[in-house]
């Protein structure tokens, strides 16, 4: 989409107002535009920040799910501009799995998870472990309707298989906030905790996020055998 500007707000900022500038000083100060700006770059990098910024209501865990096709219809952004916030904001996940070292129980999950309960659409993720049940990724694995009769089990495993993972959590969210696992809930459960066996890869719990709260079915011994 051709976009016309008039002189672009950059131009106004001397060079230590300028958003890369103040992202190189300290970027815990600076505003949610002018990090986004940093990110996007160009001459109207100001102006293309604050359009992707309404576009998304203000909301960065929507602007976080867009895809590159909702991304690319606000004007200024093109593809590579689109990778580069998509990359932004994978990073991001990664880090904050990084600085979560292990899992001790359902509330480190939830913590990882946190973004989840924005979501207007269920996702299953999964969370891969090494054998300390420390994080080596995560990876939101299925968007839709999470029930048996349209997911396989074992093609939920394929990412702890390429991580060489030794167990996995799952989460998935309810977009209507109430985290009260439901039937189909159950039923996923034991056929990824099923799975799980005869892949020698342990399933240590899968968590329903609702908004600003989420349910354990392994405390609630849905669809496990035991507890942490």
């Amino acid at each position: 989409m051709l976009t016309t500007y008039g002189v672009p707000k950059l131009k106004y900022l001397s060079v230590h107002e300028k958003p890369a500038a103040r992202v190189s000083v300290d970027p815990s100060v600076c505003t949610t535009i002018e990090l986004l700006a940093a990110v996007i770059g160009g001459a109207n990098q100001i102006e293309i920040a604050e359009s992707l910024l309404a576009h998304f209501n203000g909301d960065l865990h929507r602007m976080r799910q867009a895809s590159v096709a909702e991304l690319l219809v606000i004007p200024g952004i093109g593809e590579s501009t689109a990778a580069a916030l998509r990359a932004a904001f994978a990073l991001s996940s990664r880090l904050k799995s990084a600085e979560l070292t292990g899992i001790n129980g359902p509330s480190d999950i939830a913590k990882l998870c946190e973004d989840m309960s924005a979501f207007d659409q269920e996702h299953l993720r999964v969370i891969m472990l090494n054998t300390r049940n420390r994080v080596l990724g995560m990876e939101d694995v299925y968007k839709g309707s999470v029930n048996m009769t349209q997911i396989r089990a074992g093609e939920l495993f394929r990412p702890a298989i390429r991580a060489n993972a030794s167990a996995v959590a799952f989460a998935h969210n309810h977009p209507s906030g109430d985290p009260s696992p439901s039937p189909d809930d159950a039923a996923v459960t034991r056929a990824l905790v099923q799975a799980g066996k005869l892949l020698e890869i342990a399933v240590i719990d899968h968590l329903v996020i609702g908004h600003g709260k989420w349910q354990s079915l392994r405390q609630k011994g849905i669809g496990f055998d035991g507890c942490y």
